[in-house]
């Protein structure tokens, strides 16, 4: 009883958890349209959580790397793959909180090794599987989709420099909204993956299910239906820094982001590897805002979100090593950690609530605020010098 008690609350902690990416990376697809006004928000998520579940459904090598290659299944327990999925999603949430499009594999990546570490020692993750699978896509996937997206924004400007703007707009916006769709059902092959290679782990290491086969047909329908759920949420704050924060995009600019993050993204999801779809989306973003003539970013955005990517791994890790002292110690252990999961999820909620972003005004600022007062807007009145927040002009023709 004790055994199927863990393995039930493992499946139902890493279905919250897939919803949580679903809302958290919901802007990685959906920000720049909505921005640019392509797609009403509802609209945009409607569509993005409908493409992540068929994205789900489409393959299942990054499941199977999750489940055979990462960790000794002979060392690893329900209870270790439970703490994981806590360090996971409270760093989500943390970051969801702030605003922050930082990466949910990499908070669950971390998370899961935090906890093994504690729970099964060292030896049990496997060093050069997490360095080619995780680490290495993590620093290559931005500067490919950065610098696919520059090279393509360049390219469309160059190419429409004398259509008249309005007709120009007009058609981008749709070449905008086909890119995002794109951009939503790569993240459901990639990343509604992730969750079911967490599951499948947990009943490899319960031996409910044989060692190296691939997630059972239900763990792929959950899977798909739990990040497509929390898709349709919105994770409207991270949505606001996506697509306001970060670049002023403009429709020709976030056409070329979103055909060079399909490309990236679907291309590591057939290599199996564990790539983070925020950082792809945001080296596009970033990219994008740099092959624009006079493109507008705010550094210091992006100077806190490339702090935050740092700190994902070693942040979920510590939150999970810590889990995993506490689940350590059978049932009571494990209620314990629930309880504390749901008092922590219940109180970022509630602070959130202060200053809400939602969908009927995820575009009225670039700002997310947390506690402070939020501060009249100073976009067009204060100089970039004056406040590294503000956008700063890139030089380079289109």
């Amino acid at each position: 009883m004790t055994l199927l008690f863990v393995v039930t609350a493992v499946i139902v902690v890493a279905l919250i958890f897939d919803f949580t990416n679903g809302f958290h990376d919901s802007a990685n697809a959906m920000a720049g349209p909505i921005a640019t006004g392509a797609l009403k928000p509802r609209t945009a998520v409607i569509i993005a959580a409908v493409l992540n579940l068929v994205g789900a459904c489409l393959s299942t090598e990054v499941a199977k790397t999750i489940s055979n290659g990462f960790f000794d299944d002979a060392l690893i327990t329900p209870a270790i793959v439970l703490a994981g999925l806590v360090g996971a999603i409270v760093w989500n949430l943390v970051t969801w909180l702030l605003g922050l499009p930082s990466s949910s594999s990499h908070a669950l990546f971390g998370g899961l090794i935090g906890a093994v570490i504690v729970g099964a020692g060292l030896s049990s993750v496997n060093g050069s599987v997490v360095v080619s699978k995780v680490l290495l896509p993590a620093i290559a996937a931005p500067l490919v989709a950065g610098i696919g997206a520059a090279l393509a924004t360049r390219l469309v400007y160059r190419i429409t420099r004398k259509t008249p703007r309005e007709h120009a707009d007009t058609g981008f916006k749709y070449g905008q909204a086909f890119t995002a769709s794109l951009v939503a059902l790569a993240h459901g092959t990639s990343d509604g993956q992730k969750t079911m290679g967490v599951i499948t782990l947990v009943l490899v290491a319960a031996n409910l299910q044989q060692p190296g086969t691939g997630p059972h047909w239900w763990v792929v329908l959950a899977a798909g239906v739990a990040i497509g759920l929390g898709t349709y949420s919105g994770g409207w704050r991270i949505m606001r820094t996506m697509g306001k924060g970060i670049v002023e995009i403009e429709t020709p600019q976030g056409s070329a982001a979103g055909a060079a993050s399909t490309a990236t993204i679907l291309a590591s999801a057939h290599l199996g590897f564990g790539l983070s779809t925020t950082h792809v989306a945001t080296g596009a973003i970033l990219g994008s805002g740099i092959g624009r003539r006079g493109g507008e970013i705010r550094w210091g955005v992006a100077r806190k979100m490339m702090f935050a990517w740092l700190l994902t791994l070693p942040a979920a890790g510590l939150v999970g090593g810590l889990a995993a002292l506490l689940s350590d110690h059978g049932n009571v252990g494990v209620v314990i950690l629930l309880i504390l999961l749901a008092v922590a999820c219940a109180v970022i909620w509630a602070i959130s609530r202060k200053h809400s972003v939602d969908h009927t005004n995820v575009t009225d600022s670039h700002e997310v605020m947390v506690l402070a007062a939020a501060a009249p807007e100073t976009f067009e009145h204060h100089s970039p010098r004056a406040d590294s927040s503000q956008p700063v002009k890139t030089k380079g023709a289109a």
